[in-house]
């Protein structure tokens, strides 16, 4: 038996990057727990496939294509939010650029383009639920962030932990301004979750993922259905009292000290 705190039947979430990976687990997992989902992506076979999904759930579901790097096709998107459902209770913040580079060779323009698609389009998105949540005097929103959110990374990623760490003071500063009015502001911190572009990165050096592993004590990296949980939970009355947390979903990895060692991993 389902506790009750965690059900979201009769409530609305859009969940953006629900193509794939984290934002495809999340929507699902909304829909799972009772919720009715808008679903966003540039990629608009992928976002229809996951909103095929949800309805085989028995649960609505609308897709949107959608860019969102695109402040108008935000707005639009919202839009067709209020003629579809009239209402918005949770946000999954999930889609965002990325781009790997020196910081000393980076052109302006890529880090310009990276910094406006983690920060600028995800405060759009924000901003335009958070209007709506606060006419109703309640919502919850949900950033992904990164590990980089709170910590350095190297391998250059200056572009992605610079935006990713505007995420994490976003969440903290809208917080800080809705909770009293209703609207809980959080953010999940991933480290490695698996995807085709990390997959394709680790493919491509045999030493990436023994790397990663070494920080990671559960000794694995994330799979994107790890975020069902924790994403049910700050959704949902659960988590009535939490806004503004920034939470490792990590496998240990902020827990253990850069001179620290992992322990002996569980035999298979």
């Amino acid at each position: 038996m389902t506790h009750p705190l965690f059900d979201m039947t009769g409530r609305v979430a859009l969940v953006s990057g629900a193509a794939q990976g984290m934002g495809r687990a999340m929507a699902i997992a909304f829909a799972e727990a009772g919720a009715d989902l808008m679903v966003a992506d540039i990629n608009a076979q992928g976002v229809e496939a996951t909103a095929e999904h949800i309805r085989s759930l028995g649960r609505r579901a609308v897709a949107v294509p959608c860019d969102i790097t695109k402040i108008d096709q935000i707005r639009a998107m919202f839009a067709k939010l209020d003629q579809e459902y009239g209402k918005i209770d949770v946000l999954g913040n999930v889609a965002g650029p990325a781009s790997l580079g020196k910081p000393e060779e980076m052109p302006i323009e890529t880090f310009a383009g990276i910094i406006h698609g983690l920060l600028v389009a995800r405060f759009t998105c924000c901003q335009e639920a958070g209007k709506r949540m606060l006419a109703a005097g309640k919502g919850s929103i949900i950033n992904i962030g990164s590990l980089a959110s709170i910590t350095a990374l190297g391998r250059g990623n200056f572009a992605y932990s610079v935006g990713m760490g505007g995420v994490a003071q976003m969440t903290r500063e809208l917080s800080t301004e809705w909770s009293g009015r209703g609207v809980r502001v959080n953010a999940i911190l991933p480290a490695q979750v698996l995807n085709p572009g990390l997959e394709e990165r680790m493919k491509t050096d045999p030493n990436l993922e023994a790397m990663f592993l070494r920080g990671i004590p559960t000794g694995r990296l994330g799979t994107p259905d790890d975020i069902k949980g924790l994403a049910i939970f700050l959704a949902s009355d659960a988590s009535s009292w939490i806004t503004g947390a920034l939470i490792p979903m990590d496998g240990g990895n902020l827990a253990v000290n850069a001179g620290g060692t992992v322990g002996p991993k569980r035999q298979a």
